[in-house]
């Protein structure tokens, strides 16, 4: 019964309160009870720990290691199954090198180092030069309490690990230099003056009479496999084809030659970061890409009506042969996909 009355009056008291006022100070719950770890009460625990982070920060470094002879050894080709081994390689040691520095970072601080919480008065950001001095004692204490320099296999585990990495950063950028920096090259695509285009991936050359109105197709220059090195021109060239009503084309006085009946073909490579703009809405003759969101007005030049891309998508200039199949009437007039710095519009 008292029970229940405590509980009554309890109530009470919260329903008299009055809404929104909150007392001034709670009080310090202070901080929970502490348990010692393993390795706080056995030192073979906690030769155990430390292993396990020489283990991680030696893993670091074979990682780094292996990615130096995988760039070496296993540089991307042609073909797209090296590009794959290669890119795998590579990805592998730099995810494992840097996991493994990081895992032996907070294994050490959470198996090695004082776990007790410490808990300090909340000042004003300003600090007087006592404070500051009292940062670098406190800084010192941390140092001494991680005991690095009575750990020698540790230290020199970390310190390999830390020292080996930045190769993995370096190397990359110093083989590059000397290079192939012909930034020309992005000007250019294989399309030229009576090139034929032709479905991708099937190379099937198309008919104006094809391609009806609202239709799309995914378009490569025909017999593209035949070139020096088909992946890397492909991936310049590839563009969409799409049929409009020529009543709804918004084109200028200069462009008003480069399409057909309707017919209008644009780089698929958006102006952005250069991910695939393949996604066409017919209604709206909207084309999105799917990276980032950057819409292009197909009916009005591809302009830019939503998202980050800063540029219209470069149109290919098309016409028909006496046979009746779409051709280009020449490369296109500006470098496709993202700018760069040496980017001109010629």
């Amino acid at each position: 019964m008292s029970n229940h009355d405590t509980g009554h009056e309890a109530s009470n008291e919260i329903t008299t309160r009055e809404p929104g006022v909150l007392p001034d100070r709670f009080e310090d719950p202070g901080h929970p009870e502490h348990h010692d770890r393993m390795g706080d009460l056995d030192p073979k625990a906690n030769k155990r720990a430390e292993r396990q982070v020489v283990f991680l920060f030696a893993t670091s470094v074979l990682a780094t290691i292996g990615f130096l002879i995988a760039y070496f050894a296993l540089p991307p080709g042609p073909d797209a199954g090296s590009m794959r081994t290669s890119n795998l390689a590579l990805g592998l040691g730099l995810a494992i090198s840097l996991l493994g520095i990081g895992l032996a970072a907070v294994h050490w601080a959470k198996a090695l180092m004082n776990d007790h919480e410490k808990s300090e008065e909340r000042h004003l950001q300003q600090s007087d030069p006592e404070t500051r001095a009292g940062a670098v004692e406190a800084l010192k204490e941390g140092a001494a309490d991680s005991a690095i320099g009575r750990r020698g296999v540790l230290q020199g585990a970390m310190i390999s690990a830390l020292a080996l990495f930045p190769l993995a950063i370096i190397v990359p950028i110093v083989g590059n230099v000397g290079g192939d920096w012909n930034v020309s090259k992005f000007r250019h695509t294989l399309w030229k003056k009576g090139t034929r285009l032709a479905t991708d991936p099937t190379n099937r050359p198309i008919k104006a009479s094809d391609v009806t109105i609202g239709s799309v197709f995914h378009v490569i220059p025909y017999d593209l496999e035949k070139a020096a090195h088909p992946l890397d021109e492909k991936a310049k060239a590839v563009v969409l084809l799409v049929r409009l009503d020529p009543s709804v084309l918004k084109e200028s006085e200069e462009k008003k030659s480069w399409s057909y009946n309707g017919i209008v073909a644009y780089s698929k490579i958006c102006t952005h970061v250069g991910c695939p703009v393949a996604l066409y809405e017919q209604q709206t003759h909207h084309l999105l890409c799917p990276c980032h969101q950057s819409t292009f007005d197909v009916s009005d030049g591809a302009k830019v009506v939503f998202g980050p891309a800063k540029r219209p998508l470069p149109q290919l200039p098309i016409t028909v042969d006496d046979e009746g199949y779409l051709i280009a009437q020449s490369d296109f007039n500006e470098p496709v996909g993202p700018s760069y710095w040496e980017r001109l519009t010629k």
